[in-house]
């Protein structure tokens, strides 16, 4: 299955349909994708089988060349971490899944080169400042979390997750449904918002994600 976002080899493919068919209601099971943290230069994932209808509009979804391919979702703040990926069989030791992923993660505070965090001097950055505090950092509260703005640059807003959602499981979903939604309605200069918080250093979260 090749798309321009993710490429899966025709071994992988096969472990997936076994892997899918396995379970109870395969049908209706998509592989989900998502980059959940970073380990030096490389990315951590997580991939688990749920529900296609659970993704969002926003969400990535590869629906395969063929009837039988098992579908995939990329949750929106994966997507453009994964662009470009392989996602291939090996057989090395026990065997296993592995992503070849030629992007690599831009630094330990998350902001690419050029990027300076803590920078809200442009218009553009004061705007998305202020939805975040008005608007955003209200409705999440209830949730013992709140949420920061680090840095503004090319069109991409990079945000920090605070307090109860840095570690939470829903995390992903209050970033791409909500965060994100209310940032790119009131600033349409911003195309994109990246959460680049470090949610293995949360603990105690309010919600956790069902995952089958």
């Amino acid at each position: 299955m090749v798309d321009q976002l993710l490429t899966i080899t025709d071994e992988a493919m096969k472990m997936l349909r076994d892997a899918r068919n396995a379970e109870s209601d395969a049908d209706s099971l998509a592989l989900w994708i998502e980059i959940v943290g970073s380990r030096g230069k490389a990315y951590d994932y997580d991939l688990y089988f749920q529900s296609v209808e659970d993704a969002h509009s926003s969400d990535a979804l590869i629906s395969g060349n063929s009837l039988d391919d098992v579908p995939v979702v990329i949750p929106t703040p994966s997507i453009e971490l994964i662009r470009g990926s392989r996602l291939e069989w090996s057989d090395d030791g026990e065997g296993g899944l592995v992503m070849v992923n030629p992007n690599t993660p831009a630094s330990d505070n998350g902001l690419p080169e050029g990027v300076v965090e803590g920078d809200f001097s442009s218009p553009v950055a004061q705007r998305v400042l202020e939805v975040i505090n008005e608007d955003i950092n209200r409705a999440i509260a209830s949730h013992g979390g709140y949420a920061e703005l680090v840095a503004v640059g090319d069109g991409v807003a990079y945000v920090r997750m605070m307090g109860g959602c840095q570690g939470c499981g829903l995390a992903s979903v209050t970033l791409s449904q909500g965060i994100e939604v209310a940032i790119k309605n009131a600033v349409p200069e911003i195309r994109r918002v990246a959460d680049v918080t470090n949610h293995d250093a949360g603990t105690n979260p309010f919600y956790q994600a069902s995952k089958k």
